[in-house]
């Protein structure tokens, strides 16, 4: 990913209500290696239900204002829609995102279930187990990326579907 500054995180923001990417906590931006980051993604400590996700969309930065569903998965396992990632259910969220433009506006949103700490650029980089019979894991992880991006980019196109 292409490094971002404070003021691009902030305008980047296209579904955020009045006043929200002034007010929005942002992470230490010094400690993202950007380089090991298809999105940035975080909470926010001061409103747990609330959480962000920027990223490029060729050469404009996406940022998605995100709300986490008040209700939990049932115990059990579940897959994050973005990284394809299959964990314990409490690691798994369900995350709203108004649409862009007048149909955020008018209350249309969309959904999908995402890893709760929205790291799931650390979470694909974890190496799997080398074995003689299996892919390298450099092939491992570039397909988990490629992946990744194919699922963001899908999930970005529908917040932006009725923007303009």
């Amino acid at each position: 990913m292409k490094p971002m500054t404070e003021p691009e995180i902030r305008a980047s923001l296209v579904n955020a209500l009045p006043g929200e990417a002034e007010r929005m906590p942002l992470p230490g931006l010094h400690e993202v290696v950007w380089a090991e980051r298809e999105y940035l993604g975080w909470r926010d400590p001061g409103a747990p239900l609330r959480g962000y996700l920027v990223y490029w969309r060729g050469d404009d930065a996406v940022g998605i204002a995100l709300r986490a569903s008040e209700v939990r998965l049932r115990p059990g396992s579940a897959i994050c829609s973005l990284c394809n990632t299959p964990q314990p259910a409490g690691q798994v969220t369900m995350f709203s995102a108004a649409r862009a433009g007048d149909a955020g506006r008018a209350g249309n949103s969309v959904g999908t279930y995402i890893c709760a700490d929205l790291a799931c650029s650390l979470l694909i980089r974890i190496a799997p187990p080398s074995y003689d019979w299996m892919p390298d894991t450099s092939d491992v992880i570039a397909a988990r990326v490629a992946g990744l991006e194919t699922r963001l980019h899908s999930f970005g196109g529908r917040v932006l579907e009725s923007a303009g």
